[in-house]
This record gives C-alpha cells, sequence and structure tokens, in this order.
C-alpha cells in the first residue's frame, strides 16, 4: 500500500507543478486583458478557474497521499506548519509554505464577491511567490527533482513564465489596457 501511495503522491506532484504553471500563466494572461486566439477572455478566465482547481485538487491528493504513506513519515503539522519535518526540512517546508499560500489563494477566491476586486486582486499577487517556492520544492525534495527529465520540465515551466511576465510588463500590453481604458470613459 505504501508503494501505492508513493507513487500517487510522486504523480500527482508532478501534475501539480505542470498545472499550477498553466494557472499562472493563464492568469497572466488573462490579467494582460488580452483574449487567447479563438477564446473570449471570459473563456480564458473559465480556463484559468478550472484550472486552479485541478491543482489544487491534485496538491491536496499529493499532500493526503504523502501523509498517509508510514514511508514518508509526514506528520500532520509539517502540512501546516513551515519548516517543521525533520526530512529535508528546508525543501519540506517551502512545499508547506507553497500549500499555505494555496490556501490562501484559494480562499479569496471563494470570497471574492465578498472582500471586492481590489482586496483580491491584492491578495491574488501571492501566486507571484507561490510558484516559485513550489518548483522549488519540487526540486528540492521530490523523488525526481533533480532527473534530467523532471528538470527539463521545470526549466520549461520557468522559461514560460518568466516569458509570460516578461510580455506583461511590457509598454505593448501595457498600453492596450490603457487605451481600452480611455475607449470605456
Amino acid at each position: 500500500m505504501d508503494t501505492a501511495l508513493w507513487v500517487i503522491g510522486r504523480g500527482t506532484g508532478v501534475a501539480a507543478v505542470l498545472l499550477l504553471t498553466l494557472t499562472v500563466l493563464l492568469g497572466i494572461v488573462t490579467r494582460g486583458g488580452r483574449p487567447l486566439p479563438g477564446l473570449p477572455r471570459f473563456a480564458v478566465q473559465l480556463v484559468h478557474r478550472d484550472v486552479a482547481l485541478t491543482s489544487t485538487v491534485l496538491v491536496v491528493v499529493h499532500v493526503a497521499s504523502l501523509l498517509l504513506d508510514t514511508e514518508a513519515e509526514l506528520r500532520l503539522v509539517d502540512t501546516v506548519v513551515p519548516f517543521a519535518g525533520s526530512y529535508r526540512w528546508f525543501w519540506l517546508g517551502l512545499g508547506t509554505l507553497a500549500v499555505d499560500l494555496l490556501v490562501v489563494l484559494v480562499v479569496t477566491a471563494l470570497l471574492r464577491r465578498a472582500i471586492g476586486p481590489r482586496a483580491f486582486r491584492a491578495v491574488h499577487w501571492v501566486a507571484y511567490a507561490m510558484w516559485p517556492v513550489a518548483m522549488a520544492h519540487a526540486i528540492g525534495t521530490g523523488t525526481d527533482g533533480t532527473s534530467a527529465w523532471f528538470l527539463v520540465i521545470a526549466g520549461v515551466c520557468a522559461a514560460a513564465v518568466l516569458g509570460a511576465v516578461v510580455w506583461r510588463c511590457t509598454a505593448r500590453v501595457t498600453e492596450f489596457r490603457s487605451a481600452r481604458l480611455e475607449v470605456v470613459r
């Protein structure tokens, strides 16, 4: 049974990294104010939300399976309090921190209407911290974290997110947003 839990934990961890990357990319693109080719902006937002939900479920399964795996020696406190673990405490702590930040993102997403768009956007900047922390956790403590195939995946994910951030910060994107606001006024 422990082998099955370990495989589930390992697989969901890798899948979560991929989907969290896609979530961040879709969030950046959506915030840029431009639709993707063939998809209106609202559809991109729906895909962003659904991918975020799926990645969150994968993270929950990842943590739960490793919590139930007796060989992982993960304690309940290790899943909530960063840097409390004994096994690779720093890298495990980064994973716990990423989960805590993910919880903040999920809670604010669920309370978006209650807290208002300004507070939601302010808290949603946490995603820019959560993603690299989760990636560092995957590389530092994951079974395959230093495997060539995973490092290639991590490199592609990092390049994609960095490219999206650079694109988002370009004047052309900002000008598009400003022009759109002027048309609305």
